[in-house]
């Protein structure tokens, strides 16, 4: 039975994505490992069908809490046996390939987003700088590797020679009773830098509803400091984070849903977001940005209602719009209903299993 072994920068809990790409493996006969981090807060994970383990960190952000951190997982891999290694994204690349060259087993890069295009790292020039190095080092001795859509695969193999396949973020298609439809707009996911929080939580001013964000990230004191200078703390609630289970329930009773990304570096131009297949399965309309990968779903199914102003009076009109137009909610809710039966994990997750299986048989 082979051993697979994955490395993640978070604390396991509410990486949806992870946990999907994890149990579909293990179900698949795998033994599969997911490593992450954790700090003196970290909430206990949720047991799985898949093995997990967690390095303790003293630092929890900047180029301390990543040499720590990887330094870490370097001998913590050098002790444990696998039969190959995935990095996801270019923050434990450096340990994966070392540690794949000094056992001599399959490594795999995992391209969750245009790392370096992101937008608390393209704008900082000495950051973008030391990320960029270490991309143009070692992406392309990881030929084998996916990402979540077409365009970040093109860009890949234009710079690196790297053809990586396509794995997109959906969530399983679960057929539960859903809740009470509630009249709160629901922003869930990572609280990060360029998830538009500077024009989107003023525009709540002017939207007959409250918005309720469930997640945490490295934008949250400034997502704090929005809310009390405009006053929204009635309006605006921070709910904190919920294990994929529990948030599953809060996305189908919520009215609609914000996935918004600035356009400000590649990987949110070319993001393809995990909000937004979860709305869609929650059956929950949403607002969200016209990119792209977005774009060519919505042609397909409309799901959405696509903006590419991203100023507080734009997005105030359109989220009252949505709330209050019963015909395009309706319309939005049916095609949400048709796209679940499509855009789903179980469709997905023969892609990973066909990638996995060429590779270790």
């Amino acid at each position: 039975m082979k051993t697979l072994t994955f490395t993640v920068t978070n604390d396991l809990r509410t990486d949806q994505r992870m946990i999907r790409i994890c149990s579909t493996l293990a179900e698949a006969g795998y033994l599969v490992r997911l490593i992450g981090v954790q700090f003196n807060d970290s909430p206990a994970y949720e047991p799985r069908s898949f093995k997990q383990h967690r390095i303790k960190c003293f630092f929890r952000k900047g180029f301390a809490f990543y040499a720590e951190y990887n330094t870490k997982l370097f001998f913590y891999l050098l002790l444990k046996k696998t039969d190959l290694i995935c990095a996801i994204d270019l923050d434990t690349i450096i340990p994966c390939f070392f540690i794949s060259v000094l056992k001599s087993i399959s490594r795999v890069y995992d391209a969750h987003e245009l790392f370096c295009e992101m937008k608390e790292v393209v704008t900082r020039p000495f950051i973008y700088r030391f990320w960029k190095t270490v991309e143009k080092i070692f992406v392309p001795k990881f030929q084998l590797g996916y990402t979540v859509s077409r365009p970040i695969a093109e860009i890949f193999k234009k710079e690196y020679g790297v053809d990586y396949g396509v794995i997109r973020n959906m969530p399983r298609k679960i057929l539960f009773q859903p809740p009470k439809r509630e009249s709160f707009l629901l922003y869930q996911g990572a609280v990060n830098e360029g998830r538009s929080f500077e024009t989107l939580i003023p525009a709540m001013e002017f939207v007959d509803a409250q918005l309720h964000i469930y997640g945490d990230g490295n934008y949250m004191d400034q997502v704090k400091s929005l809310i009390k200078k405009h006053r929204l703390g009635e309006k605006v609630l921070l709910k904190g984070k919920l294990s994929p289970e529990e948030l599953r329930v809060v996305t189908a009773s919520a009215k609609a849903g914000i996935t918004l990304f600035e356009n400000k570096g590649l990987s949110n131009y070319y993001s393809l977001a995990n909000r937004f297949f979860d709305y869609i399965q929650g059956g929950t309309p949403q607002l969200c940005v016209d990119y792209p990968a977005y774009r060519e779903i919505n042609e397909t199914f409309e799901i959405a209602v696509l903006i590419d102003d991203l100023s507080s009076a734009n997005i105030a009109r359109h989220l009252n719009n949505l709330l209050q137009n019963e015909v395009l909610y309706r319309r939005l809710q049916i095609q949400c209903t048709i796209a679940a039966l499509q855009l789903n994990w179980q469709k997905e997750e023969q892609k990973l299993l066909d990638f996995y299986r060429q590779i270790l048989h």
